[in-house]
């Protein structure tokens, strides 16, 4: 099994480079010279209202997008991304604007008479949020179907790599950090964990959306844990937050702000730590390729391709661990709130 991973997280890595090299050596072309890395790294891992593939010689291949806007003297306005760009570069910018609407460099609606606009677009990320939940909610229900057609029986196909992480999921993270109380939250538990996993590992694919890596989306997980968190926090949660058993009245207050503080402390934590570690990888893997056309070597070149196959390998242990970690976590501050116990037993 170790083998098999081995050698298709290097087909993966080469394939990765090669589609990317392609793309980076034509997007390394400019009028005057070569266009800056870091714009082309930055734009490969960024939100956009096209879904940008490959750009082979100069053709692009795009698929572009739908832009939805809203504004209060206009109402719903529905247009194609294609409808903001220069045909020939694919650029958007103020100079594209269409009907009065226009999307600006950094993939930013505005208008041209400067009044407020509201942007409802299908972005690349949304697009990868639909693929990402339509694979999470295939794999659940074909488990699910085979259960209700044949009992408890061996697992086949999809209920066979299912399981297994069903159960480490209910015994190793939910039973084991939340207590007695942890069947109400193994349904969110689990649909984090296979959102985020799969997430993490269709963002490792060629020209795919960097969608756990956008700090709205771990920024939204983490509200949520959040949310869930606080809204079953039982009274001796909220006791140790605005009433620190044990402590000295003078400084009670001064563990009321820290306790307080540490209500948005935790989500933040989730919230950056995923951000962080998907975003630095998808860098670290583009910077390497990048090597290679700034230096136009081939001795870079190889050991570009090293590095590429050898972080790429990490890598896909990172999107595992990441939503491992992210699950955890979550169901550790849960546990937190809805414990019972004696403020004796502390003593």
């Amino acid at each position: 099994m170790t083998r098999k991973f081995l050698v298709l997280s290097l087909l993966f890595s080469v394939v990765l480079l090669n589609f990317s090299s392609v793309s980076f050596a034509a997007g390394m072309e400019a009028e005057e010279g070569k266009e800056d890395p870091t714009e082309f790294i930055m734009h490969h891992i960024k939100d956009s209202h096209e879904w940008h593939f490959v750009t082979v010689g100069h053709t692009h291949i795009t698929l572009p997008l739908p832009v939805i806007t809203y504004a209060s003297d206009r109402g719903f306005e529905f247009y194609n991304s294609s409808d903001f760009q220069d045909p020939q570069t694919h650029k958007f910018g103020k100079e594209f604007a269409h009907n009065g609407i226009y999307i600006d460099d950094h993939d930013h609606l505005g208008r041209a008479d400067g009044a407020s606009i509201l942007d409802f677009s299908i972005t690349k990320n949304v697009v990868m949020l639909f693929l990402v939940i339509a694979f999470v909610l295939y794999i659940s229900i074909s488990a699910a179907r085979h259960y209700q057609k044949n009992g408890a029986v061996a697992p086949k196909g999809v209920a066979s790599f299912v399981e297994p992480i069903v159960i480490f999921v209910r015994d190793e993270i939910a039973l084991k950090s939340i207590g007695p109380k942890y069947k109400k939250f193994v349904p969110y538990l689990l649909t984090l964990f296979f959102f985020i996993w799969t997430g993490n590992l269709l963002g490792l694919l060629p020209g795919a959306a960097n969608l756990t890596g956008n700090i709205a989306v771990t920024c939204t997980l983490a509200m949520i844990t959040f949310v869930i968190v606080n809204v079953n926090g039982n009274k001796n949660y909220w006791k140790h937050v605005f009433a620190t058993p044990g402590v000295p009245a003078a400084l009670l207050p001064i563990m009321v702000v820290v306790e307080f503080i540490g209500l948005f402390t935790k989500p933040f934590a989730l919230m950056v730590r995923l951000f962080v570690a998907i975003t630095a990888g998808h860098i670290v893997i583009l910077s390497f390729i990048a090597l290679v056309f700034i230096f136009e070597s081939y001795s870079i070149g190889i050991l570009s391709t090293i590095m590429v196959a050898s972080i790429n390998i990490i890598e896909l242990l990172v999107a595992t661990i990441q939503a491992y970690v992210f699950t955890l976590f979550s169901a550790m501050y849960i546990g937190g709130a809805v414990a019972e116990h004696e403020h004796d037993d502390h003593h």
